[in-house]
C-alpha cells in the first residue's frame, strides 16, 4: 500500500497562458481591454486597511444587496463567490449529487468535465450540431443535472431564452445551471425565468464585462431554496470566501451602470468591425455574441496562424481537440490592438 493510492487524482483545467512579458497583445483569455469603473479604483485607494485585521462579512451583505437591486431580485436569491469558477464549483458540489449523469455540450467551457471528475459526478457530453448550436432534445432525457454556457465558450454562439426555457421546463427533477459569463455582450439572459422555475440557477461574473478578472467576483441567482442549499455547502467549505477589498470594489462596480454599459458597447462595436475584417481575410466563424470570435481560416491551418501570431507577441487561444482544432479563439482588445493583429494577419496571409 502506497500513500499515493489514496490521492484523488484528476486531470486539471489548463488556463490560458499568462505571459510574463507584458509587452504583448494579449487576446487569449477574454479579459476586458478597458480598466474597471473609476469608482473601483477610488474604493481600493480609499480602503481602510485596518479593516483587514478582521474577518470579512461572510454574508457579503453590501455586495449581495447591490446585485439584488440591479437584477430586481431579493437578497435571498443571490449567492456570491470568488469568481464564477468558485460559484460553479460550489454548484456542482451542491446540486449534482446523483447516480444519473449530468449533461453538458461536447464543445464548451473545459472546466465542466474537470469538476465532474473531481467531485466524482457521472456525466455525458451532448454533441453540438454542425453550426455549434445545442439541440434541445438532447437535454430532454433522464439526467442528474444540466449545465450550459450561454453564450457558449469557446464558440461564442448564443441561443434564445425560449430554447433554454424548454429545457428547464422539461427537467423539473434536475437543477439546470446556465453559465452567463458572456451574456452582457449580446446574449439573452435567463434571469427573468427565475421566478417561474425553482430549479434554475443563473451564474454571472465580474471578470469579463466588468473588467475585474484580477479581483475574482462571481455570483449566482436562483430561487430562495436553491440559494439556501448553495450557501449551506459554501459555509461547510469556507465561510469567508470573499475578502473585504473585493467586496468594496464589487459594490463600486455595480453602482456605475453608465460606465459598464459604455465599456460593453465599445467592445461590441470593435467585435463587429473585427468580424468584417476577418471575413475579408478569409476567416469563417459563428456569429459571436461574446467578447471573442471563434475563427477558422479557409485555407491556412489554425496551428500555423497561432504560432505566427505568438512569435510576434500576439497571443490568442488554440485547442488541439476534436472538431475545433482548426479554430482560434480571438479575444476582443482595444481598437488599436485589433488593428495591429488584423494588419499582421493581412500581411502574413498574403506573403506565406
Amino acid at each position: 500500500m502506497n500513500w499515493e493510492d489514496n490521492v484523488r487524482k484528476v486531470v486539471p483545467y489548463v488556463a490560458g497562458e499568462q505571459p510574463k512579458n507584458q509587452d504583448v497583445i494579449k487576446l487569449n483569455t477574454n479579459e476586458n481591454p478597458y480598466p474597471p469603473a473609476p469608482g473601483v479604483a477610488a474604493a481600493i485607494q480609499g480602503f481602510d486597511c485596518d479593516i483587514l485585521r478582521k474577518y470579512p462579512d461572510p454574508d457579503v451583505s453590501v455586495l449581495v444587496d447591490a446585485l439584488a437591486k440591479r437584477h430586481g431580485l431579493d437578497r435571498e436569491q443571490m449567492f456570491v463567490g470568488v469568481g464564477s469558477d468558485d460559484v460553479l464549483a460550489m454548484s456542482f458540489l451542491t446540486f449534482f449529487h446523483s447516480d444519473k449523469p449530468i449533461l453538458f455540450p461536447d464543445i464548451t467551457y473545459s472546466f465542466y468535465d474537470v469538476w465532474a471528475d473531481l467531485f466524482r459526478i457521472p456525466y455525458q457530453v451532448q454533441p453540438l450540431d454542425d453550426d455549434f448550436c445545442i439541440r434541445k432534445e438532447d437535454y430532454c432525457k433522464e439526467n442528474g443535472g444540466i449545465v450550459i454556457a450561454n453564450p457558449n465558450a469557446p464558440t461564442g454562439v448564443a441561443a434564445k431564452r425560449s430554447a433554454y426555457e424548454e429545457i428547464i421546463r422539461a427537467n423539473p427533477g434536475s437543477v439546470v445551471v446556465i453559465d452567463e459569463a458572456y451574456v452582457d455582450f449580446g446574449g439573452e439572459s435567463c434571469v427573468p425565468l427565475i421566478e417561474q422555475y425553482d430549479n434554475l440557477l443563473v451564474v454571472q461574473t465580474f471578470s469579463k464585462s466588468r473588467s475585474m478578472a484580477g479581483m475574482r467576483i462571481g455570483y449566482a441567482m436562483g430561487s430562495k431554496k436553491l440559494i439556501k442549499y448553495l450557501n449551506d455547502v459554501k459555509f461547510s467549505f469556507n465561510s469567508y470566501t470573499m475578502d473585504s477589498v473585493a467586496i468594496a470594489a464589487g459594490v463600486a462596480s455595480v453602482e456605475d451602470e453608465a460606465y459598464f454599459r459604455e465599456t460593453v458597447a465599445k467592445i461590441v462595436a470593435t467585435r463587429e468591425r473585427t468580424k468584417k475584417e476577418l471575413a475579408r481575410l478569409g476567416f469563417h466563424f459563428p456569429d459571436a455574441k461574446t467578447n471573442f470570435i471563434f475563427a477558422a481560416h479557409k485555407t491556412v491551418p489554425a496551428q500555423e496562424i497561432f504560432d505566427a501570431l505568438r512569435a510576434n507577441a500576439m497571443y490568442v487561444r488554440h485547442w488541439n481537440k476534436p472538431r475545433i482544432s482548426n479554430y482560434l479563439r480571438i479575444s476582443i482588445g482595444t481598437d488599436e490592438e485589433m488593428d495591429k493583429v488584423l494588419a499582421f494577419l493581412d500581411a502574413y496571409l498574403k506573403n506565406r
